[in-house]
């Protein structure tokens, strides 16, 4: 039985793993998948695929592609979900603050350095025009949990985090979202560590045909919309609404959308420079 390890987010966009794990479906092929997760997010997970600590990743693809030109030694081997991540722009349910043009000049919560959260605050700051040198400052909170305090005790103001996951926080009067910022590519992808591809490609491809053979097919499964709410504490409509924008993927990411993702990483400063796609992307 081959030892394997995955790290990803205790979100619902990662259902698809843990029912696939339920059913024993990699232990039938002699893989022994083991789930970690990592409420940390991205930055966490990029530090635990150079640590090695984990194999793969599910994982933001602003986060990893930054990560990779920073001299983490791992590539994509596909994109789980193509579908842009909708986050969520939020402040304390109390704070004076009411629309994004407020949020101009304060402080950012950011999980880490590196992180979506962090990287996505550049994103917003470009969508409103705001001056990247001097109106984006960052308090790191590690988590959500961190978030919360945060934004509580004011030592930062707004919080950029997938809003389908916050809103049980802004139902219970926690946080107020004042708006969204979608991400403008897909949002995750399947990262491995080169040293593990290298001796381990027909493991990667019974994982990935197991885990697409199930997001294939994953809003065809009865009562899907209620596990999800019941799993993570959402309500019906909103997982409902959820599904209706979230498209999972099979396929590698092509040369042109690398490219695109690339320049405006390059534009927000956020790389040093442009790489070729080959030192990004593994097509198995």
């Amino acid at each position: 039985m081959k030892n394997i390890t995955i790290g990803g987010v205790p979100e619902h966009f990662n259902l698809a793993w843990y029912l696939t794990l339920k059913k024993g479906e990699y232990k039938e092929k002699g893989i022994n998948l083991r789930w970690k997760d990592y409420h940390g997010g991205t930055g966490d997970m990029c530090k635990a695929l150079r640590n090695k600590e984990i194999d793969m990743a599910v994982i933001l693809t602003e986060g990893i592609i930054k990560d990779i030109i920073d001299g983490n030694k791992s590539k994509i081997v596909q994109i789980f979900v193509k579908s842009p991540l909708i986050w969520g722009i939020h402040v304390a349910h109390n704070s004076p603050f009411k629309t994004i043009d407020d949020l101009k000049g304060t402080k950012a919560a950011i999980s880490k350095q590196g992180s979506g959260s962090h990287l996505m605050a550049y994103i917003n700051a470009k969508n409103n025009h705001w001056n990247l040198k001097k109106d984006l400052n960052f308090e790191v909170i590690k988590n959500l949990e961190g978030a919360i305090e945060a934004l509580t005790n004011g030592t930062a103001d707004y919080f950029l985090w997938e809003k389908f996951t916050t809103k049980p926080i802004v139902d219970q009067g926690i946080f107020r979202c004042v708006g969204e910022c979608p991400s403008p590519w897909p949002c995750f992808v399947i990262a491995v560590r080169e040293d593990f591809i290298e001796s381990n490609k027909e493991d990667l491809k019974i994982i990935l045909n197991i885990i697409n053979a199930t997001t294939q097919e994953f809003k065809e499964i009865p009562s899907i919309d209620k596990i999800i709410a019941n799993r993570y504490k959402q309500k019906l409509e909103d997982v409902q609404d959820w599904l209706k924008l979230t498209e999972w993927s099979q396929k590698n990411m092509n040369k042109t959308t690398v490219l695109n993702i690339q320049k405006k990483l390059l534009e927000l400063n956020i790389i040093p420079e442009m790489v070729p796609h080959n030192r990004l992307v593994y097509n198995l």
